[in-house]
């Protein structure tokens, strides 16, 4: 089988690892001052930050169209695929998966459309399992359920630097987004069931980051197996690593894949200063 790989955007995987897996990716949308930019391509989180500071409306996005994804896969079916897998953002999250999926009416090959039910290094993790699978030859089957266990597996924990994203997009209301505000409440929050959901909120950075270590410590000493994890960040690296350390002090046995910072697309729903942790049970 010559199975071709395609994600979009928001799996945070960087265009030098994406060359490097063999993986095509299909960016969403970000429309910023007026313009409609793809994720990664022509907008990073540094733009957003910086126009909004400077005056800016916030941002709004869009998923890419079942056009996009057509003609991504008729490239590779060009190139000699004969299966097509895409790996998507959580359907709760976007629309991504149903262009996807639309898209594949049109092409001879099989398309096979894996629902992420995550975002950032959540699927991206998947798409690093696939492309590693079938550099080892594995069947789509096997691939599959490999992707299927680290859905199943994973733990997310996130916070934001600032309520006013979170607030302007609807997702929690002007008089929390104030009250928090003053009073220095970081909410701790989680994807779960594919969609964005709180787990519990905390007092300060040091308490939200001592939180985020405790449950990652539980869940890690639940685990199965070994753990693999990302920290991820929006613009302020010195937290995810401050996290990082914070779990090395826990003693928390791990295996961290990276350090990476999360794109436009999700950024413009939760802002600067946002951090975390991706895990999963590894699987490869």
């Amino acid at each position: 089988m010559n199975l071709a790989i395609v994600t979009d955007s928001t799996s945070d995987l960087t265009a030098a690892e994406l060359q490097q897996l063999g993986v095509e990716r299909v960016p969403l949308y970000v429309n910023f001052k007026g313009e409609t930019r793809k994720d990664w391509v022509d907008i990073t989180p540094k733009d957003i930050i910086e126009g909004v500071a400077a005056g800016a409306d916030l941002p709004t996005t869009s998923q890419p169209s079942p056009e996009d994804f057509a003609e991504v896969y008729r490239r590779v079916a060009e190139a000699g695929a004969d299966h097509i897998l895409v790996v998507t953002i959580s359907a709760e999250l976007s629309g991504t998966y149903q262009s996807a999926t639309l898209a594949a009416d049109g092409i001879a090959l099989p398309v096979t459309v894996f629902d992420g039910r995550g975002a950032s290094l959540g699927h991206g993790e998947m798409v690093r399992a696939a492309a590693e699978l079938r550099s080892r030859g594995a069947s789509l089957d096997e691939i599959v359920a490999a992707m299927e266990r680290i859905r199943d597996t994973n733990f997310v924990l996130f916070t934001v630097g600032t309520l006013e994203y979170l607030q302007k997009g609807g997702r929690i209301g002007r008089a929390s987004a104030l009250l928090g505000g003053l009073l220095n409440i970081k909410p701790i929050l989680t994807v779960q069931d594919g969609k964005i959901e709180p787990v519990t909120r905390a007092r300060g950075l040091k308490k939200a980051q001592q939180e985020m270590v405790e449950r990652f410590r539980r869940y890690v000493e639940a685990a199965s197996g070994p753990v693999v994890a990302n920290l991820i960040h929006i613009q302020d690296e010195d937290a995810a690593k401050g996290l990082e350390a914070a779990i090395a002090a826990a003693g928390v046995p791990y295996r961290l894949r990276s350090i990476a910072e999360i794109g436009a697309v999700i950024g413009s729903h939760v802002g600067p200063g946002t951090f975390g942790i991706y895990a999963h049970e590894a699987v490869v």
